[in-house]
Parts: C-alpha cells; structure tokens; sequence
C-alpha cells in the first residue's frame, strides 16, 4: 500500500505529459483486461448454446420423424402425432426453440418429398409457426421482414400473399427481392401481378432470378404483358420485353412498334432486339425514317436487325451508310449490302479504291 501511494505522490511530482500517459495506459489495461473475461465469458456461452441447441435438435428430429411414420390408416392425426405437435408448439413460444424447430424442419422438407413433404409442411400449420413468420412482417426492422417472407416461401404459405405483398415497394431492395421471389415461386405467372404496382427499380440480376423462376414451371401459359408494356416504370417495361423475347409474344407487335418512340433510350436499346428476334419487319420503316436523330448504340442495335432482316428494298438506305464515318456502323452497313446484293458489293474495292475500305470489303467476303 505504502508502494502505491509512494507511487502516486512520485506521478505527481512528474510533467503533465507522463502523467496522462500513464492513466492512458491504466485505462488501456483494464479494457484488455475486462476484455478478456467478456470473451472468455462469451465463448463459455457460445458453448453452451451449442450443446443445448444439438440436444434440442436431437430431440426435435427424432420427433418428427416419428411424426413422419405415426399417421393412421385413415390418413388422420394420431394421437402421438397430436402429442408431439402440442410439444412442438409449445416449444415454439421461446425464440430459441423455436428457430432450432424451423432449421429442423427445413432440413427434412430438403430431403423428402411427396407426401411426406406435405405432412411436413402440415405440421408447420399445426404448430403456428406461420404465425410467428407473418408476425415478422410487421416489424420496422428490414431484415426480419426478409427473414419472415423466406421462411413462408419455403414452406409455400401461400394464404400470407396479401401480407407480402403490402411489401412490394419497399425502400430496400432485399426486401423486395424476396416479395418477388415468393410470389413467382409460388404463384408461377400469376405472381407477376405485383410489376403492375411496382414503382420501384427491378435491377437485371432480379429480373434474371425471376426468368430462372418462371422455367422452373411446366405451365408456360404466359399472361397478357400489355399493362406491363405500357408501364410508367421502364424497369417492368424492359422485363416485360424479356418476356415477349423468351415467349415469343408476336401478338404484342402493335405495341412493341409503339415503343419505338418510348422516351427512354434504354428501353428502345431493350426492344430492337425484341423485333429483331420475333422478325417483326414493320420496325425498318420506322427505324429508317429517324435514324439519323437515333443514338449510335440504337443504330448500331437497328443495323443488326437488318443484318437479319433485310433484303433489296433497304438497299437504298444500306448504301447511305458503307461510307459511315463510324467503324462499326460502316461495318454492319457492308455486311448487309453483301447479304442484299452480292454483285454491288463485290464492286465496292473498284468504285472506293482507298486501302483500309478495301482491306474491309475483302474482310467481309471472306467470312
């Protein structure tokens, strides 16, 4: 003790400087030192968690297997398998529990299927466990909500679709992305009724998740896309066209040729594709007319279209072209005059004699 104040009395004595830096290290040392106890604290815990959720877990899986295998004759509720839903659903209430219940479930519905998938995805009925997944719906925080619609698109609660829904437009995408996936992977075509509201972006890998959705199905029977189409948000205006391409919607010609004129360059890059693929040849006429006022990308895009569609009556506007001061643009042009009238094309290296255009012409006629 005496040490100690010896010690104290001599800091004093000592510049302002030493003496912070020395409470400085005091403070330093009891933060590591409380920090080590909180850690070994936590790892005990972690623990300890660990070896109570495997016991439980144990104990859940051996129950709904025999769940599985307890169904009567009459395809009723046993008495056992009565018994183990009210333990089920009582185990439900604690949290902990609870999520050890679902993962458990979850497991099994990844390794059976048939009508043991069904009996599983029954028992999550039972047990209300759908209840406490609706229930995160309205939370305020955005990952319980995520959490929440997961879960009821796993085990296809499809009864919580206007609950879902109601998140359809919501300031984070991670939400919305999982509304979408549920209701496609649900609902099939039907579930794309939620684009009609959609005021939102739909970003290119959520439009590519929800295509890889839709061809899971053997119902190909796609919907009336003419809303979408029309749409004042161009993010479902281009999925839209992703879906007249993937499902060759020639009956939607009239509007696709409308939208030829649609205020977004984006979404007209998204359509000359379109036309070009569903080989609808009234576009040339409209693409020719204002080609000049058109993007470079949009001609570039227009003059592939002709690469596939043309023949002796774009002849005149091609030519316009095979001098362009645009590489590519000049490119495309002599692909087309060849494809259109070979005669003219192999005259081009007399009539423009310059060596790079040559070299271009020969380029082109041997491939």
């Amino acid at each position: 003790m005496n040490k100690f104040l010896y010690f104290i009395d001599s800091l004093k004595e000592e510049p302002l400087l030493i003496q912070i830096v020395w409470l400085l290290s005091f403070v330093l040392f009891v933060i590591i030192i409380i920090s080590i106890i909180y850690l070994k604290f936590l790892r005990t815990h972690l623990r300890l968690n660990d070896k109570i959720a495997e016991k439980y877990k144990n104990e859940y899986e051996a129950n709904l297997i025999t769940y599985l295998y307890s169904e009567n004759e009459e395809g009723l509720i046993s008495s056992e398998q009565q018994s183990i839903i009210k333990q089920l659903k009582n185990g439900a209430i604690n949290k902990f529990k609870r999520e050890i219940i679902i993962s458990t479930l979850l497991k099994l519905l990844n390794e059976i299927s048939g009508e043991m998938a069904d009996s599983i995805q029954n028992l999550y009925y039972q047990t209300a466990l759908n209840n406490y997944a609706v229930a995160k719906l309205k939370s305020g925080n955005w990952y319980f909500i995520t959490e929440g619609i997961r879960e009821l698109k796993l085990f296809r609660v499809k009864d919580a679709h206007k609950d879902v829904e109601k998140h359809v437009n919501h300031s984070k995408s991670e939400v919305r992305k999982e509304v979408q996936l549920y209701l496609v992977n649900l609902f099939s075509f039907k579930g794309l009724n939620f684009l009609n509201d959609l005021k939102t972006p739909l970003s290119e890998w959520d439009q590519i998740q929800l295509l890889e959705e839709l061809q899971k199905f053997d119902d190909q029977e796609i919907p009336d896309i003419t809303l979408w189409l029309k749409s004042e948000n161009d993010y479902v205006v281009i999925f839209a066209l992703k879906l007249a391409k993937i499902y060759n919607q020639f009956g939607m010609k009239e509007i696709l040729l409308e939208l030829l004129n649609h205020e977004s360059e984006r979404v007209r890059l998204e359509l000359i594709p379109v036309l070009n693929h569903l080989y609808i040849v009234e576009a040339k006429e409209v693409l020719k007319s204002n080609f000049s006022e058109r993007s470079r990308e949009e001609q570039i895009e227009f003059l592939k279209l002709l690469e596939n569609l043309g023949d002796e009556n774009d002849e005149h506007f091609i030519l316009q072209h095979i001098y362009n001061n645009d590489f590519e643009i000049r490119l495309s042009a002599l692909k087309i005059l060849k494809n259109i009238n070979l005669s003219k094309f192999e005259n081009l290296e007399l009539t423009k004699p310059e060596a790079e255009f040559v070299e271009m012409v020969k380029f082109i006629k041997n491939n």
